[in-house]
C-alpha cells in the first residue's frame, strides 16, 4: 500500500477490523519510513462477470448454466463430472484475468468445444451441432468428416 504521506510503498498493519456488517474490513497502517499512520478499507469487489451473447447482448456469466450444456453433452457417455467442472475452471479463469471482465459467447463455445475434443468425441459433437446450430444432416455430415479426418 502506497503511504499518502511520501509515497513510500512498505507499512505494516497496526490494526485490522471488521465492519459490523462484515462487508468491510479497515485497517490502521504505519508507514515503514516516514513512520505516519493511515487508514485503508478493503471491500470485496461485486462486479459480475458478463458474457456477450451473438446478437450482442449481455447477461451475467453462471457456472451452473455452462456446466450443464457439457452435462447434456456427456449424456450417457463416460465423461466425469470433475473433468466438466475443470473446463468451467479453465473458463472462469479466462474471464477473471481480463481487465473488462466479459467474455463472448463464441469465445466460451471454441474453448468447451475444444476441451469436449480431448475429452470425448461423442460429446463433442453433440456440443459443436448445438452451438453450432447445425441445419440439416450435411452440416453434420461434414463436421463428423473433420473429426475423423483429423483423427487419422
Amino acid at each position: 500500500m502506497k503511504c499518502p504521506y511520501c509515497s513510500h510503498l512498505g507499512d505494516k498493519v497496526v490494526d485490522s477490523r471488521e465492519s459490523k456488517e462484515g462487508e468491510v474490513i479497515r485497517r490502521r497502517r504505519e508507514c515503514l519510513d516516514c513512520g505516519r499512520r493511515f487508514t485503508s478499507y478493503e471491500r470485496i469487489d461485486e462486479i459480475p462477470y458478463m458474457v456477450v451473447k451473438k446478437d450482442g447482448s449481455r447477461e451475467r456469466f453462471e457456472r451452473q448454466k455452462l456446466i450443464a450444456g457439457m452435462l447434456k453433452a456427456c449424456e450417457k457417455r463416460p465423461v466425469s463430472v470433475s473433468a466438466l467442472e475443470k473446463v468451467a475452471d479453465r473458463v472462469e479463469a479466462t474471464l477473471q484475468d481480463r481487465p473488462e471482465k466479459e467474455i463472448s459467447t463464441v469465445e466460451v463455445g471454441q474453448f468447451v468445444m475444444q476441451a469436449l475434443k480431448e475429452l470425448d468425441e461423442v460429446a463433442y459433437v453433440r456440443f459443436a451441432s448445438v452451438y453450432r446450430n447445425f441445419r440439416d444432416v450435411g452440416e453434420f455430415r461434414k463436421q463428423l468428416e473433420e473429426l475423423l479426418d483429423a483423427g487419422e
